[in-house]
């Protein structure tokens, strides 16, 4: 049987699922850009379901499943600012990433966002070029006195 990757709108019942995605891709899938210090300054201990919810509320979820099990997550918030976008180890190079961004970017111009921006890491950043954005500016970002590399990014969309 083949594998059915579907997109879809996140729900309340994705939270534990979304957390693993985001908890992996720091601490297994950042390994090749990012130190071990680094990768827990960012992201110390798991979200708890509660202050997920709290986290992504007024956002737009959309999930990537692959035949019914969550491998990726994108989150927009209302002034175009994507605030998540991850997706499990295994699932890099799949078009997972590139289908939820396709969502991401049509429910943007749907909705009236002129400009989509995104706070990219290393992993990120190539992924982001590939698709039209461009870097604004380095934006380092300091945790626990950790400092990880990220740049700003902006992604103007058409009228």
């Amino acid at each position: 049987m083949m594998a059915v990757r579907e997109i879809r709108r996140g729900r309340a019942d994705d939270i534990p699922a979304l957390i693993d995605i985001l908890w992996r891709g720091m601490h297994e899938g950042a390994v090749p850009r990012y130190s071990a210090q680094q990768c827990r300054a960012w992201m110390p201990v798991r979200q708890t379901p509660e202050s997920y919810a709290i986290r992504l509320a007024g956002q737009a979820v959309f999930v990537a499943e692959l035949d019914g099990v969550p491998t990726g997550f994108m989150t927009l918030r209302g002034d175009g600012c994507v605030d998540f976008a991850y997706v499990v180890p295994e699932a890099r190079g799949t078009g997972t990433a590139d289908a939820l961004l396709a969502m991401l970017v049509n429910h943007a111009r749907i909705s009236g966002i002129g400009t989509l921006t995104a706070r990219a890491s290393d992993m990120a950043r190539p992924f982001f070029a590939r698709h039209g954005w461009t870097a604004i500016a380095s934006a380092p970002q300091v945790r626990d006195g950790v400092m990880t590399p990220a740049t700003d990014m902006t992604l103007p969309l058409a009228a």
